[in-house]
């Protein structure tokens, strides 16, 4: 899938970058990944959530999205986020200290079906509360499928997020599924659709976890919202 090297829509293809820039947050993110990633605690309510720190970026989409899997491939191992057969496994928001220098929050999957009433209405809740509430909430990293692009559950966490005044980053997954052209379109797609959206961040990151693409430029997304203070 090497075409889909050339069609990323990520920062480290903005004008205002040059090769050097770009390059330089590629291995500052390798580095932020490559050092301490330490669980902290998983949190089931509001009580239970951490107190304010570091800046914190989240991890939303859909309960088989391969969110869990995204997560590992970013931090470079298989056991930070817990990955299962069967969609909606995380059902709290877990909180993952990367290198001392930002919390990661994996965020409870949405969109399945098979999921009983309350545990939905429990979920959510607990998503409202968090987003409202978090002023160290830097991001949203919002996953897609690019299989099928933005759907309506989707649009559904963009409202949530557009009236939170929280910041979304649309992140398209398993992106090696499909062949250049089509690729090319749900990128351009999903490129159009958040252009409307008032909270979402102008640019889209296409990955695969499988075969590793868009990591390291998610990484140098990432790297930037860190807090620089604590870099060794």
């Amino acid at each position: 899938m090497g075409d889909h090297a050339q069609i990323r829509g990520e920062v480290l293809n903005a004008p205002e970058n040059n090769d050097a820039q770009a390059a330089g947050l590629i291995e500052a993110g390798r580095l932020l990944f490559a050092r301490d990633i330490t669980f902290l605690r998983g949190a089931v309510d509001l009580v239970t959530l951490p107190p304010f720190g570091l800046p914190e970026l989240a991890f939303a989409g859909r309960s088989n999205v391969g969110k869990s899997s995204l997560i590992n491939a970013l931090c470079g191992r298989s056991t930070v986020a817990r990955t299962s057969n069967t969609p909606g496994r995380t059902q709290e928001l877990n909180f993952f200290d990367v290198n001392s220098r930002l919390i990661m929050v994996d965020m409870p999957g949405y969109g399945f079906a098979s999921a009983p009433k309350d545990k939905v209405d429990a979920w959510t809740r607990l998503i409202k509360g968090y987003l409202r509430g978090r002023p160290t909430l830097r991001r949203c990293v919002l996953l897609v499928d690019s299989r099928h692009g933005i759907k309506d559950n989707d649009r559904e966490m963009m409202d949530m997020l557009d009236k939170a005044a929280v910041v979304y980053q649309v992140v398209l997954t398993k992106i090696d599924k499909l062949n250049k052209a089509d690729a090319e379109a749900v990128e351009k797609r999903t490129l159009e659709e958040i252009s409307k959206r008032v909270a979402a961040f102008p640019r889209v990151v296409v990955t695969s976890s499988e075969k590793g693409i868009g990591i390291p430029e998610l990484r140098a997304e990432i790297v930037q919202l860190a807090n620089p203070e604590s870099v060794p």
